[in-house]
């Protein structure tokens, strides 16, 4: 009989846990304070977890395992990296660009040495899981980090009395490293728009033309798909050739942007939009199949301030910050050259789960209806 009851009350302690654990995982969204302006955060509940004491520099949206933050204290500003467990670490060395702090990846997030100025990679419990040895890293993507060593900063011409620095990154060599910080790939090409979660590891280089192979440390090859010759080779095959309007509203975003003149950025349903404007599309995409055409293939990202709709979230990390390292943007420009100018048409394709979807169109060689 003890035994029987022994075994329930540990049955019932592991079935309640489990949720418990569950709702612990659910992010924490940011808030501010009604008379301080500060941020806190909520968790899925409404229950406030951290009352109202970061600033504004603190941009993270929501709170999934750990974020960079800021307060004020005896009028010093104080930056550290803050953990779900309330834990602090790396006071005082944020990874920053463009004056903002980085945000969790993966479950990671990068900091850098102020003394050393290296950057490295810290875990979601905020130990280090990678030591602050590079020059700089990109975001973790699938796993892999792209890490630049060995470089040395060139500073642009700037305005001597902004305080911005603003520079690039020379010489050096870019290996791919996992989150363990363990090689993978020596002299890799951080610069093209590769999908990170296309990996694909064989004996041979890939015969895909749409992949870049690179041989790793181990003797395999590792490709990547190029998202610019995807989309390329998507838009002639899966869209220009034969373009007809069931199958340009098959490639729409269900909502069109459009920029016209005087009233900005419309947003409007595609069935609407393609219907009423579906010659005039047609033939400026079938301009791009000529051979004398100019056109190029622009990749880019979600901007945030156009495309602020609830239904965008997933496009953007916790921060608001466009994740172009999955979902790009690309933006196909067709030019066309007058006796006093250069006109420019713009078509810009999102990367969804779902294949490339057009999102937005800019025509000033015609008139949109």
């Amino acid at each position: 009989m003890k035994k029987t009851t022994k075994i329930i009350i540990i049955c019932s302690l592991l079935l309640c846990s489990i949720p418990l654990c569950a709702r612990a995982d659910h992010p924490w969204a940011a808030f501010l304070g009604e008379d301080s302006g500060l941020v806190g955060f909520k968790d899925q509940k409404g229950t406030i977890r951290i009352k109202p004491r970061y600033t504004g520099f603190t941009t993270a949206r929501k709170f999934d395992k750990i974020i960079a933050v800021m307060e004020e204290k005896n009028g010093k500003s104080a930056f550290y990296y803050l953990t779900k467990a309330g834990k602090i670490v790396q006071k005082q060395n944020l990874y920053l660009f463009d004056n903002g702090p980085d945000c969790e990846s993966e479950g990671f997030i990068r900091f850098r040495d102020r003394k050393t100025d290296k950057a490295g990679l810290l875990n979601s419990e905020g130990e280090i899981a990678i030591p602050p040895s590079y020059n700089d890293l990109t975001s973790v993507r699938n796993g892999y980090i792209a890490a630049l060593k060995g470089a040395k900063k060139k500073f642009f011409d700037t305005d001597k009395t902004s305080g911005c620095n603003h520079f690039t990154w020379v010489d050096g060599e870019t290996v791919l490293v996992d989150t363990r910080n363990r090689i993978i790939i020596r002299n890799f090409d951080s610069e093209s728009p590769l999908d990170f979660f296309s990996i694909n590891i064989s004996s041979e280089p890939s015969k895909d033309d749409r992949r870049q192979s690179f041989m790793g440390i181990d003797g395999r090859y590792y490709s990547f798909i190029n998202y610019k010759k995807e989309f390329q080779d998507w838009l002639f095959s899966n869209l220009i050739e034969n373009l007809s309007m069931e199958r340009l509203l098959g490639c729409a975003y269900h909502e069109i942007y459009s920029w016209k003149e005087p009233d900005g950025w419309i947003r409007e349903s595609k069935h609407q939009f393609i219907k009423r404007n579906f010659e005039l599309i047609r033939s400026r995409l079938a301009e791009i199949k000529n051979e004398d055409s100019d056109y190029f293939v622009s990749v880019g990202r979600l901007n945030p301030f156009i495309y602020d709709a609830a239904e965008f979230n997933p496009y953007y990390n916790n921060c608001g910050e466009p994740k172009e390292w999955k979902y790009p943007v690309m933006d196909v420009i067709i030019s066309q050259k007058t006796k006093s100018d250069l006109i420019q048409d713009h078509f810009e394709f999102l990367r969804t789960d779902n294949g490339y979807k057009l999102i937005s169109l800019t025509i000033r060689t015609g008139k949109l209806q």
